[in-house]
């Protein structure tokens, strides 16, 4: 059983990890000052790069729309994934065997060597697979595009290829490049027996090698399109095959089965191409194949996925939920569905999965019952678009699907009607909507007083929730929803909002649930004022170059004090930890960890603010002179007040404290020369 990532494990992962070399996958980045790069930010639209990173303190943020964080913060909000499977995957990435909690387990070292070879393998498959299609033996799936409107660049950019008719290509090739039979066996793009085992063998011939102890294996795809299957971090983890020959006794479509990568119940196909559109848009359309995918993305509707063999369930919503940060602030999921009984069947068992989310539901139904790649052939991309704009709410569709069941023309057909949709209207969490579809139903019933519907509905409100949505979070049973991410640990994934505060923001290294009440938000302090630009810049050497300060510097800045707020608090923050020591990001995350959730935004832009100077000799000197400036500015407040506290004192009824206070101020005066290199 999965357990809580052990914090000096999560540490560790943090201080291995480069983040240039991360974010580098996601961001052209360049030179922007010593140790500093900047690009076009990927949070947000922008035509001048204020997106920046810091790799020796760890840390990322944009001046634009102020979203930062460290290496595990940045990947969470590229892939939308919890902070559990952030820090796995890192670890995975860097070879890095991670510890949990009381007695939990997460993958062992070995099994994240696998799962890599696993990822490797499938990701030459789809390169092979994608060769394949340019070969003259793949004419027939070429034109099974073309009919489709879909070109070589839309082949090209979904990573559409073709599978060969021989029984061994795909084995061959991947054996010429060093794979193990038994990781082999492990894909899923072979069939055959296990290794050791019984499995069936191949019909037409297949022989045997080593008897009925080790059966060959062959390719699974043989003489069909195929769609490589990609998680939501774009690594290819299945393949999905259509039939093109007549001679092919198999299935229509024909899926990886389930691996060690490839769960079905949690896959979506198409969301690593979807997923920041959703985040943007905050929409998902949900459709029902590849090609249909293909056709919306193509058609500028590029927020469709499609699940893959499985109904859309509990564990697909868990990933949409965290893209549409679902937290009752908006959003819709638009349901597309053949117009024929399957279509509304499936519709239906998506209401009833509706309760799992906060965003509107809808369902958008082509009378014709064309899916999208059939609409987009016949009338082009504005169809795929006017079928969209079409949706429904998807409780008026289930009430109406019920409702067709009866005749509606007799009392009899009006009295069933009624009490089959009592209940789905009592399913509605919100009460207001509720009573809004009881008095919609009265009218589609033709029954003059809204308040029979009502009591209708009210009594099978009472009565509780169908045994399939019992116990469901937001069902009438539980009372409650919960407006957080689907999963416990991952923390949460809403919005950054922006403006003249620093906002909350999600707190990298932390597993908790979220629900927490928000912290105290802090004034942005005005950037033209002296002492605040002052205070800023010391905290900006303080942070970054913690190395260039002797002990006598820390021991001054300890004691300076500070204005502004905000700056007050990562100062005291810095006192709280202590010496950076010879691991300044480490010590930085350590400083972040000291303050509110509010204010951890502002250590990783101070972190990652580039300092203006172009070589070791000139930085040197600006960080010196700036703490120079900054204990200067206290000796001058110090003075200011042991001046006026002198000035307040009369000498004659004591003057051993008013000499006190004059060797005070002389001692001061010798401070602030030393500091100028004054004689």
């Amino acid at each position: 059983m999965a357990g809580l990532i052990k914090r000096e494990d999560i540490d560790e992962v943090r201080s291995r990890t480069d983040i240039k070399e991360v974010v580098d996958g996601y961001v052209t980045l360049k030179t922007a000052g010593i140790g500093s790069f900047k690009g076009l930010c990927p949070f947000h639209d922008e035509r001048s790069p204020s997106f920046h990173v810091r790799p020796q303190m760890g840390y990322f943020h944009c001046f634009g729309c102020q979203e930062s964080g460290d290496v595990i913060a940045f990947v969470q909000k590229m892939d939308h994934s919890s902070f559990s499977e952030t820090v796995e995957k890192l670890a995975a990435r860097i070879g890095f065997e991670l510890h949990y909690e009381d007695g939990g387990t997460g993958p062992r070292r070995e099994e994240v060597g696998r799962r890599q070879r696993l990822l490797d393998a499938h990701k030459i498959a789809g390169e092979f697979f994608r060769e394949q299609l340019l070969t003259s033996a793949a004419a027939t799936g070429r034109r099974f595009l073309a009919e489709r409107g879909f070109e070589r660049s839309a082949a090209d950019h979904f990573g559409v290829g073709f599978a060969p008719q021989g029984w061994d290509s795909l084995l061959k090739h991947l054996r010429g490049r060093a794979f193990t039979e038994e990781e082999l066996r492990l894909t899923g793009m072979f069939s055959g027996g296990v290794a050791g085992g019984t499995g069936a063998g191949r019909s037409g011939g297949a022989g045997r090698s080593g008897g009925a102890a080790q059966e060959r294996i062959y390719d699974r795809f043989r003489g069909r399109l195929i769609w490589p299957i990609r998680d939501i971090s774009g690594d290819t983890i299945g393949f999905g095959a259509r039939k093109l020959f007549d001679e092919d006794q198999g299935p229509k479509y024909l899926n990886t089965p389930e691996t060690a990568l490839y769960k079905k119940s949690q896959v979506l196909y198409g969301i690593d191409l979807a997923k920041r559109n959703i985040a943007k848009k905050r929409q998902l359309v949900v459709v029902e194949g590849y090609t249909d995918v293909m056709a919306c993305h193509l058609a500028g509707v590029d927020t469709a996925v499609a699940t893959c063999g499985t109904a859309f369930g509990a564990d697909h919503i868990k990933v949409a939920r965290r893209l549409l940060s679902d937290d009752g602030s908006g959003g819709e999921v638009v349901f597309t569905f053949d117009g024929d009984a399957a279509g509304q069947k499936a519709a239906l068992k998506a209401f009833d999965e509706d309760q799992r989310f906060v965003a509107q539901t809808y369902v958008a139904v082509e009378p014709s019952g064309a899916d999208p790649c059939e609409l987009r052939q016949r009338k082009g991309d504005d169809a795929v678009h006017s079928l969209i704009r079409s949706r429904r709410p998807l409780f008026e569709f289930a009430i109406r699907s019920e409702l067709a069941k009866f005749d509606l023309s007799t009392v009899e057909g009006r009295v069933q009607g009624l009490r089959a949709c009592a209940p789905v209207v009592a399913a509605i969490r919100d009460g207001s909507t509720r009573t809004g579809y009881s008095q919609q139903l009265a009218g589609w019933l033709g029954i003059a007083d809204p308040n029979e519907v009502l009591r209708a509905v009210n009594t099978a409100l009472k009565r509780g929730p169908v045994p399939a949505r019992s116990g469901r979070p937001g069902s009438p049973a539980s009372g409650t929803f919960d407006s957080g991410s689907s999963d416990s640990r991952g923390g949460h994934t809403g919005t950054q909002r922006h403006g003249s505060q620093w906002p909350g923001t999600q707190r990298s290294g932390t597993q908790d649930a979220v629900g927490q009440p928000s912290a105290p938000r802090y004034e942005r302090p005005d950037p033209k004022d002296p002492a605040v630009r002052m205070e800023r810049e010391a905290l900006e050497v303080a942070l970054q170059q913690p190395g260039l300060l002797s002990t006598d510097d820390w021991a001054q800045f300890s004691e300076a004090e500070f204005a502004v707020p905000a700056y007050r608090a990562v100062h005291q923050a810095i006192r709280a930890v202590g010496d950076a020591g010879t691991a300044p990001a480490q010590w930085l995350e350590q400083v972040r960890q000291e303050l509110p959730e509010p204010l951890r935004p502002v250590v990783a832009e101070l972190a990652v603010t580039p300092l203006p100077a172009t070589n070791a000799d000139t930085l040197r000197n600006y960080c010196l002179d700036i703490m120079r400036r900054l204990f200067e500015m206290q000796i001058t407040r110090l003075k200011a007040e042991k001046m006026g506290a002198l000035q307040r004192m009369d000498p004659a009824a004591d003057p051993a404290a008013s000499q006190q206070l004059q060797r005070e101020l002389m001692e001061l005066e010798i401070r602030r020369r030393s500091l100028r290199g004054d004689r």
